[in-house]
């Protein structure tokens, strides 16, 4: 099996470590697994199509390791497993270069078609910067003033609790906003919703806010 296909696993529990095993094995993938960041920056990137990594980890974590790969030319793409509560975080980290953020807990199945993707987005067939930047334009255009404002806020890494406070709304209206855009943006996740508005030049600028 090529390395391209080879899905590294760096996770500290190893209960969660050899059951992604078991999954990508039965999914025609080679894997490796590693329970800390740094058994698996000791081993070597290069071996890696892609790495399924959790946020919180002893001695270094998630963002620690995205700063660490940053300076290596063989990285791969990564792929942050969060808790729901880590959200913001996960936001952080896609700006630091992870591919993509998936909440716990999470459908096994889901997570094996988003490094499915990864994998085909990291090869020679993205389509063009231009064409995909007008097809987000035209879904953002659909956005009222203050979904575009929660948007915003979503992607500068604000929890719903800190947006509705400088929002002044509530939560719970804060989450029917956000729906509301993930729809409009034709998304399914927000790590999705995150990536486009990337795409787009949105980047209001990380806060320290990572706390829900």
């Amino acid at each position: 099996m090529s390395a391209s296909r080879t899905i590294c696993i760096v996770d500290d529990d190893e209960a969660v470590r050899d059951s992604l095993e078991v999954l990508f094995d039965a999914e025609g993938f080679t894997v490796a697994t590693f329970a800390s960041a740094r058994d698996f920056l000791a081993a070597g990137p290069a071996r890696a199509g892609c790495l399924v990594t959790d946020l919180r980890m002893p001695e270094m974590n998630g963002l620690e390791l995205l700063a660490a790969l940053a300076e290596r030319p063989d990285a791969p793409p990564v792929i942050m497993i969060t808790g729901h509560g880590d959200v913001p975080m996960a936001v952080r980290a896609m700006k630091l270069g992870a591919a993509d953020f998936i909440e716990k807990p999470f459908d096994p199945q889901l997570l094996v078609a988003r490094v499915r993707e990864t994998l085909r987005a990291a090869g020679p067939a993205e389509a063009g910067a231009a064409a995909l930047r007008a097809k987000i334009e035209r879904r953002l255009e659909l956005l009222t003033p203050r979904e575009r404002e929660v948007l915003e806020q979503l992607v500068a890494g604000r929890s719903n609790k800190a947006i509705g406070l400088e929002l002044d709304i509530s939560p719970r209206t804060v989450e029917i906003h956000r729906a509301r855009v993930m729809e409009k943006m034709a998304v399914d996740s927000l790590a999705a919703l995150v990536r486009l508005a990337l795409a787009a030049g949105i980047d209001p600028g990380a806060t320290r806010d990572f706390d829900t």
